[in-house]
């Protein structure tokens, strides 16, 4: 696009310049006929060159304003993902990115469990961003699920911040926020993780893609440590269930806000290429409430709800492994299943528990040297149970008591492009659960 933006601007400067020259002409000839004085030659051609210089100042303005800056490496930069991380990189204006995910899905062992195959443009996302001056920055991401609003597809606001940049150490941001845990949360483009699905735990438990209205700061401390600290908004617990903390997000829609809650992360560059963080999430999730949308009396507890995560990635010599150990608890957990209504194994837990380790290695150098495509096998093995521990009166679902063995390949014929095949065997402690075949594509930019 900036390549065609340049290419227009040169023709709007040609086409002016020689409109300004037959304007220069036509004047002198007029003025030769009438007999009238003309100014001189030298006079004519300053004053068009001085016109052409403030013509070509102003579309090189325009141009560094409104150019998608399509050159820039894609690298994360303040805890967003890369393509959403551009407009940081700008020295002013507009900036354009997105990614996009399509993905086909069957199921196994279907007398288990029985599921339609499924085929989705599961989303097509758009980040805007714009820096103003150095700063500030605004800075948006606009999704697109499942290929429209007729049936299960959304249109929403991932999120939508105001940063005031202030210095390395310490930067200020307000707004629609993702929650900063885990490894996925905020960087969930498709290039940037293996497998065709988000691990389970960072689903289930950090309730990936999660985002909530809230303040905070940001920023580098040093070298080697980033860090960012939020006041946002907290859990809805009333959308708690068996199965995790999902149902409970807000996504900054007229979120209740009678209930904040605190989340923060630090992350430090031990070494090249080795990282190590973790976060922490604390927060009421009762939101005070007496009565849900229909009237009916429900009288939730305080659900103080906190999250924490550990994790660890190293990356170099064409290795990458991921580690990630994270537990929930929930206060009154029992309470809430009673207001709820949820009885016998469906209650919410109390204890949440689970953790995964992931490995890849890039076999396209011993394939091909000197090349940009990268072809990585890889396997993950995530166990993980949103029922390990439950109040008096209720009893576990050992079905949610889950190992995960994932293994698959992940193809990259160019940097924002990727090609993805992998297969799920889910081992539940109890009962089954089909085995998944995913095949997928996605794209950033």
């Amino acid at each position: 696009m900036k390549t065609g933006l340049r290419i227009l601007n040169g023709s709007i400067c040609v086409t002016l310049v020689a409109l300004l020259l037959s304007a220069t002409a036509v004047d002198a000839g007029a003025a030769d006929g009438d007999g009238t004085e003309a100014a001189s030659e030298d006079e004519r051609i300053e004053e068009l060159e001085e016109k052409v210089g403030v013509l070509a100042e102003e579309l090189g303005r325009l141009e560094s304003v409104f150019a998608v800056p399509e050159e820039l490496a894609l690298v994360s930069v303040n805890g967003l993902g890369p393509a959403a991380s551009k407009v940081y990189k700008k020295d002013q204006g507009l900036s354009i990115g997105g990614y996009g995910e399509v993905r086909l899905r069957r199921f196994e062992n279907k007398e288990d469990d029985d599921q339609n195959d499924i085929f989705d443009a599961l989303r097509g996302v758009l980040y805007f961003g714009y820096k103003f001056n150095d700063n500030w920055i605004v800075n948006s991401e606009l999704e697109f699920e499942h290929a429209g609003t007729g049936g299960g597809g959304s249109v929403s606001i991932e999120f939508l911040t105001l940063d005031y940049l202030w210095r390395d150490e310490i930067n200020f941001r307000a707004g629609l926020v993702l929650v900063p845990m885990g490894f996925i949360n905020e960087i969930h483009e498709p290039n940037f993780f293996y497998g065709s699905e988000r691990p389970e735990i960072e689903r289930q438990i950090i309730p990936t893609t999660w985002r909530e209205n809230g303040v905070g700061i940001f920023g580098q401390l040093g070298d080697r440590v980033s860090y960012r600290a939020y006041v946002i908004n907290g859990f809805d617990g009333s959308g708690f269930r068996s199965s995790g903390l999902r149902g409970g997000r807000q996504s900054g829609s007229e979120a209740l806000s009678n209930d904040f809650a605190f989340v923060a992360r630090a992350d430090v560059d031990v070494a090249p290429g080795l990282l190590v963080g973790g976060s922490v999430y604390t927060g009421q999730s009762g939101q005070e409430q007496d009565s849900d949308a229909t009237g009916v009396t429900r009288d939730l507890p305080d659900v103080q709800t906190t999250i924490y995560e550990v994790h660890a990635q190293y990356k170099g010599y064409g290795a990458s492994l991921r580690a990630l150990w994270t537990e929930a608890y929930i206060d009154e957990a029992g309470r809430l299943s009673r207001v709820l209504a949820l009885a016998g194994n469906n209650s919410v837990a109390q204890h949440m528990r689970g953790w995964y380790v992931e490995v890849g290695y890039d076999i396209m150098p011993l394939i091909q040297e000197s090349t940009r495509m990268s072809l990585e096998p890889f396997f993950r093995f995530e166990q993980y149970d949103t029922q390990r521990d439950v109040a008096d009166g209720f009893q576990r679902d050992r079905s949610l008591n889950i190992d995960l063995y994932e293994a698959g390949l992940h193809f990259k014929p160019i940097p924002q492009v990727v090609l993805k095949l992998d297969y799920r065997h889910f081992d539940p402690e109890e009962g089954h659960r089909a085995n998944e075949v995913q095949a997928s594509f996605g794209y950033v930019f």
